[in-house]
């Protein structure tokens, strides 16, 4: 089986980790931009960052055999230094139209302050400018306000709910979100928010259709393997294959493919590996190791 991570932040990731995940069946990731653990304080750092999204990161993820999209965006927990705040969103109508951005996000709110809401709207907004879908980021704390409210403003400008991802979901939220039309994604940690055992019984419970499991695997604790091991999982519990199929796989590429950037022919009909290649003049490799160079019977995906 096929897997798509559609929330991981490789760049937090190894090289192991990208070997580990293509051995593992995921053939494509998406890495939304996101708050890196310590605030930044120039513009020039989201600009750096953005850059890197769209470039090293996408170049690094083909390099293993996995293909990178990722979304563009404000974090609502930066959207907090409004004179930064106010920079930043200057800069992404330059980055959401690059190859590969597949989303704005993730975007929504945190503390649930007046300047992430300020913000939050101007990136709905931009969503509907450049006809790209959003993810949304709910809150850690008060998460079933946060959700609510994250919906109810999207639905004041406008955004269509099939348009939009909410992730970070668990028990108290994915009823409503579900029942408002709009797709449900959960993040699956070792120990925190959502774990394995959960998410099997949510799709017991609710059914595969707008159900996107990922693993939102950063610089803290957390699985890069996330997905294919609560897919597993889900076979072992005796979830069907084709609703294991949907939420691990199938859902994330009908969301996220309505960016015009993500098609399933980008794994199935992708280059083979050739780590000669340099992006910028880097390469993956360290001096002295031998380079991976498949050829083009080794890389072909089976459907």
């Amino acid at each position: 089986m096929m897997y798509i991570d559609p929330h991981i932040h490789v760049t937090s990731r190894t090289t192991d980790d990208y070997e580990a995940m293509q051995k593992a069946g995921i053939v494509a990731v998406i890495e939304p931009a996101f708050w890196l653990g310590q605030p930044r304080t120039k513009v020039g750092s989201f600009q750096d960052y953005f850059s890197s999204l769209v470039g090293w990161e996408r170049f690094r993820a083909k390099q293993f055999g996995i293909v990178h999209y990722c979304t563009i965006g404000l974090n609502s927990k930066e959207a907090n230094n409004v004179s930064l705040a106010e920079e930043v969103m200057e800069l992404l109508p330059l980055y959401v139209g690059k190859e590969g951005v597949v989303a704005i996000g993730e975007i929504g709110y945190d503390d649930q302050t007046e300047a992430e809401d300020r913000f939050y709207r101007l990136q709905l907004e931009l969503a509907k400018d450049v006809d790209l879908p959003v993810m949304i980021h709910t809150p850690h704390r008060d998460k079933k306000k946060g959700t609510i409210r994250s919906m109810d403003v999207s639905e004041e400008h406008g955004l269509d709910p099939g348009m939009v991802i909410v992730d970070h979901n668990n028990e108290e939220t994915v009823r409503e979100v579900l029942d408002r039309g709009y797709w449900a994604a959960f993040t699956i940690y070792p120990h925190t928010k959502m774990g394995s055992e959960r998410m099997v019984e949510i799709v017991r419970e609710y059914g595969p259709d707008r159900i996107i499991v990922d693993s939102a695997a950063d610089w803290g604790i957390s699985d890069p393997l996330a997905v294919p091991k609560t897919a597993d999982l889900m076979l072992e519990k005796g979830i069907p294959e084709e609703h294991v199929r949907m939420v691990c796989y199938q859902n994330a590429l009908k969301a996220y493919g309505q960016s015009g950037q993500m098609e399933e022919k980008d794994w199935l009909e992708k280059e083979p590996i050739d780590q000669t290649k340099k992006h910028g003049g880097s390469t993956v490799l360290r001096g002295g190791q031998k380079p991976r160079v498949d050829n083009d019977s080794s890389n072909i995906i089976e459907n």
